[in-house]
């Protein structure tokens, strides 16, 4: 029974293993693709997406940590340079595992491909816009909409009235209606009363 054994050991020893594993981490991040068996490709990911997240923040730490992983310096370079700018904004599932149809020819073993994702052209569409980050809270989220949309509106308004103070002006201004009788002896009167 295999009973909380979660790792595959790949028939070799532990060191042999860990050389494994070193190996193939160092060809994915300089190849950013290789082909190998489903096992591996499972192993290999579970042993490479921690040293790319440790990559994200570029410290020396981090570099030592990275490199008594890889044990390679020129892979370390190219993790911290080009690979991390890449997945800089991924939270996580940096690589990707494709199964191959076919078995390899000495023991039928199953085939796969492995690869990071930010760097398949194939999948990525051009000229998508990212969305922005949502947040989990339900703070500000209609009421943000509602303010915009009030926004808008006012900003609307305003330059309806603009538009049609400029036709006004446009427009010849009338001559004001005469006055009728009535209004006029009203008018005489209220000057002799402050006299």
């Amino acid at each position: 029974m295999r009973h909380g054994n979660k790792v595959n050991h790949l028939g070799r020893t532990a060191s042999h293993r860990k050389a494994l594993l070193s190996n193939l981490a160092s060809s994915l991040i300089l190849n950013k693709r290789l082909t190998t068996t489903v096992a591996k490709a499972k192993e290999l990911r579970r042993f490479v997406e921690p040293i790319l997240t440790r990559a994200k923040t570029d410290t020396q730490h981090s570099r030592r940590m990275a490199f008594s992983y890889l044990q390679d310096k020129e892979s370390v370079k190219a993790l911290f340079g080009e690979v991390a700018s890449k997945i800089a904004d991924r939270p996580g599932g940096y690589t990707r595992i494709i199964k191959l149809g076919e078995t390899r020819l000495g023991d039928s073993a199953e085939m796969a491909l492995i690869e990071l994702v930010d760097f398949n052209e194939l999948y990525t569409k051009e000229g998508t816009v990212k969305k922005a980050k949502t947040r989990r809270s339900r703070r500000g989220g209609k009421k943000a909409e509602a303010a915009g949309a009030a926004q808008e509106a006012s900003a609307e308004a305003a330059e309806a009235a603009e538009e049609s103070q400029e036709a006004a002006e446009e427009t010849p201004a009338k001559k004001p209606a005469r006055k009728t009788a009535a209004k006029k002896t009203a008018a005489k009167k209220g000057k002799k009363k402050e006299e």
